[in-house]
């Protein structure tokens, strides 16, 4: 049974976002608000590879400090596609119970099939996923056709447990998502919004125009451009770059969202060069390195990625120091 947005608002109780309500024999997901400011946190290793869960306790409980909105879970930077499915809903089994009371868990779920999707995305709400990442599938991607995502995506938000938000990520899938797929799956109840990491910020402003009155919210994918991002309606961002610097990142929420637009594009300014750094220029070993030089735990990376030359190291410490944070 298809519910319009209107009457699917009207079943929604004040207290109840992120429960399940039956009504007429269908299954009702309470749409939820995901603003605010998320790391995609990094996968601690030893150095034998294994998971490091005592370092990701600690990473955690100084996270828990800083008034992020919450974790992604599996998110590129967690280096999710080296993992064994057991490992991965491991991890947010122990996020969720490290996590603070006030945030918000949300799990990368996405797999290559959309059978796999779906029995992922009910395993992370099993162990304590509030709402699930999916990401574009994209081994096959000649053939995933608007078409083929939209159907993809549909069947998935239809059988998962938790509210999902769309991951369009081309630096990694080499898919960028169409604005018209996005627009036609914002008024589907059970999907939440999108992540994008394009970058391209009048693509972000279109969705937020065409997707507006459908409960439909857009996060930016990057530090490099959350201001732009919120300027033309973005509710927040999920960015490699909270994990070192959590406490900017959301400091640059506060002074948007004050008005106060001079002392929000200075530091929007500070945080380009970094964000590059353990992005796009040294990826995930520079995430890591950069993690340990701010007082975190960031480990070894795990096969096949190298890990990071002592010369970039020091490049990195350059770039952190520059920007004055270190």
């Amino acid at each position: 049974m298809h519910i319009s947005r209107s009457i699917f608002r009207q079943l929604l109780h004040p207290q109840g976002r992120g429960t399940q309500w039956s009504c007429f024999s269908t299954t009702v997901k309470m749409q939820l608000d995901i603003s605010g400011i998320y790391p995609p946190i990094a996968t601690p290793f030893n150095s034998d590879e294994s998971i490091a869960y005592d370092k990701l306790q600690e990473n955690i409980a100084k996270w828990n400090k800083i008034p992020l909105r919450g974790y992604v879970v599996q998110g590129s930077n967690g280096e999710y596609v080296y993992l064994r499915d057991e490992e991965r809903v491991d991890l947010v089994r122990h996020v969720a119970r490290a996590a603070g009371p006030d945030k918000l868990v949300v799990a990368g779920a996405g797999c290559e099939s959309t059978r796999d999707t779906v029995r992922m995305c009910k395993r992370m709400s099993e162990a304590g996923a509030r709402a699930v990442l999916v990401v574009t599938p994209c081994f096959y991607k000649g053939l995933m056709s608007n078409e083929a995502l939209y159907q993809h995506f549909t069947k998935v938000a239809d059988a998962s447990p938790v509210p999902v938000i769309i991951y369009s990520v081309p630096g990694n899938t080499g898919i960028d998502m169409a604005p018209e797929v996005i627009i036609r799956l914002s008024s589907h109840p059970n999907i939440a919004g999108v992540k994008d990491s394009g970058g391209d910020i009048s693509k972000i402003g279109y969705i937020v125009h065409k997707t507006a009155g459908n409960d439909f919210q857009v996060l930016a994918g990057s530090a490099s451009f959350l201001l732009p991002a919120y300027v033309v309606g973005a509710v927040g961002g999920v960015m490699a770059l909270a994990n070192l610097l959590g406490g900017p990142c959301c400091e640059l929420e506060r002074l948007y969202k004050e008005g106060r637009m001079e002392q929000a594009m200075r530091l929007q300014h500070r945080l380009i060069g970094p964000n590059t750094a353990v992005t796009k220029k040294f990826g995930v070993p520079g995430l890591k390195a950069a993690m340990e030089m701010l007082g975190l735990y960031g480990g070894p990376v795990r096969s096949p990625i190298l890990p990071m030359s002592q010369s970039n190291r020091d490049i990195l410490a350059g770039i952190l120091k520059e920007e004055g944070f270190v």
